[in-house]
């Protein structure tokens, strides 16, 4: 009997993960849309299709992009960014905070290590508040779900938020603050990944057997990451425009007041997936009525607090670090979205 019970758990925990996996619910949501409202089924597939095809060629040269990158190991180049005047290291991390194809993983290393050599927290908090937001893929999919301005916008967000919050920092610390913000369990590497800094770039990767496998590697998995995560995005995206009022949207985050932006920023915390499934999720909410504001300010505060970019933070520093680190995202994300609804 009571391997007959522990049979029938294993067949319902594997059940549950296969019905919880992305390719699963892409499949069986426009399934349920067919069984419970076959009316409806057309308009969902083909908005979801649609927008897929449309985003398709920003998809293939993100794919290419990540892996490019990661063959010629363009980790290593970021590093060097934190030499010289602190001044011009607040600049350039911020500006060049998303360069490196980092994991969420290989972040923790790369963070520790900059910390551990005695580079200055305000450099590392404007490459930490950056690299969530500056990413060369996903930019592509932000452009190619919500158009060029928005990407632009999130872009300029990005650098913004780095660079400001990067010389905050620094003037915290003039006043004795963050002295030693290191936890003291962050010596070891996590070994997911090659340390950023050993080796140079190697451009021409083509010209090495290793480095080729690399990039084919890369490209397969993040092509299979990317087309799981959008066409489940894209799903969501013709669910919400067909079936949530218009109307609800507005009242909740429309408008052109402070007050949506801010609702959206904190709102952004908790919802947010990843930096690949928000942009076509928010395009349907800015279909149904969400201002342009409160959208940015919905994925810069997501992104910030996103789970892989908050266990980092909070993995590798003192309490006080990391509650600095959310404040700033959330503000920074408030700040934003009211600069674009000015701006648009």
């Amino acid at each position: 009997m009571t391997e007959i019970s522990s049979n029938n758990a294993n067949i319902g925990t594997n059940a549950k993960k296969f019905i919880l996996t992305p390719w699963s619910i892409t499949f069986l949501a426009p399934l349920f849309v067919a069984i419970f409202d076959t009316a409806n089924l057309p308009t969902v597939l083909s908005i979801a299709i649609t927008a897929f095809l449309q985003t398709l060629p920003y998809i293939l040269v993100a794919i290419l992009l990540i892996a490019y990158l990661k063959a010629v190991g363009a980790e290593s180049m970021v590093a060097n960014i934190f030499k010289g005047r602190e001044y011009r290291m607040i600049f350039t991390a911020a500006i060049f905070g998303g360069l490196a194809p980092f994991c969420s993983c290989e972040v923790i290393p790369f963070i520790a290590g900059l910390l551990a050599l005695g580079a200055p927290l305000s450099a590392v908090m404007a490459f930490w508040l950056s690299s969530p937001l500056i990413d060369p893929a996903s930019l592509l999919i932000t452009a190619g779900a919500l158009g060029w301005s928005f990407a632009i916008a999130k872009t300029l967000a990005a650098i913004g938020l780095g660079i400001f919050r990067g010389f905050l920092v620094k003037m915290i610390i003039k006043h004795h603050a963050f002295a030693n913000p290191l936890r003291q369990s962050t010596q070891q590497m996590c070994g997911c990944g090659p340390d950023p800094f050993d080796g140079k770039p190697v451009w021409q990767f083509w010209l090495e057997k290793n480095r080729r496998g690399v990039f084919r590697h890369e490209f397969i998995q993040n092509g299979l990451f990317l087309i799981k995560w959008l066409a489940l995005a894209y799903v969501f995206e013709a669910l919400l425009i067909t079936y949530v009022p218009a109307s609800l949207i507005v009242g909740l985050v429309g408008g052109e007041g402070v007050t949506p932006i801010i609702i959206s920023a904190f709102v952004g915390m908790p919802a947010y997936l990843n930096s690949f499934i928000a942009p076509p999720l928010v395009a349907g909410l800015v279909e149904q009525g969400m201002s342009v504001g409160a959208a940015l300010s919905f994925m810069v505060a997501g992104a910030v607090s996103s789970i892989p970019a908050m266990t980092a933070v909070w993995s590798l520093v003192k309490p006080q670090v990391f509650a600095l680190y959310i404040g700033l995202g959330i503000s920074g994300a408030i700040i934003s979205g009211v600069l674009f609804q000015l701006v648009i």
